[in-house]
């Protein structure tokens, strides 16, 4: 089997998927700390290195190699993806600007699970998603209608963050 890019490239283009692993192996260090350069949530930069495989993945048949190497067109597809992120960021900020603060509930209780505690410790995208979503009620296509993000990446930062409140309030617990 060819380890080069080239070779690797080739049977990418085949559909082979343990290519294209091996080729996000080998540049997923590099596109994350150029992602990370250009955003500044660190899951964001995480974000913007996926969609960029999975784009490579999705267009692999008209992907043009830069002296044999897929590389070029990644850097700048995660850049591309950073200033989309960026942008959603904005609107999203601009949104929770306009929206009407509502007059804050009186706790019946202290929060004894840690719940609460944990979900203000959530980044901001994802916290917006779990109140909506969880607390809220809305479905997940309103949601990210909301939001103005797909429904797609509703759902991957509401498994995102119910992982993360989940460890967090089973450390909690064991730490009880």
């Amino acid at each position: 089997m060819d380890d080069d890019d080239a070779g690797l490239w080739g049977r990418v283009r085949q559909g082979d998927e343990l290519a294209l692993a091996a080729l996000f192996d080998r540049y997923e260090a590099r596109l994350f700390r150029h992602a990370s350069r250009l955003l500044t949530a660190r899951e964001d930069a995480k974000d913007a290195v996926t969609v960029a495989f999975f784009e490579l993945w999705r267009k692999r048949a008209s992907v043009r190699l830069v002296e044999g190497s897929p590389l070029p067109w990644l850097l700048t597809t995660v850049a591309h993806c950073a200033r989309n992120l960026e942008r959603s960021g904005r609107r999203y900020r601009a949104l929770l600007d306009r929206a009407p603060v509502p007059a804050p509930r009186a706790m019946h209780g202290q929060d004894d699970s840690g719940v609460l505690a944990a979900l203000k410790r959530l980044p901001e995208r994802e916290q917006a998603v779990v109140v909506l979503a969880v607390l809220e009620g809305y479905a997940e296509r309103e949601v990210a209608q909301a939001l103005g993000i797909p429904a797609g990446t509703v759902k991957s930062r509401l498994a995102r963050a119910k992982a993360k409140l989940r460890d967090e309030v089973a450390l909690e617990g064991a730490r009880a």
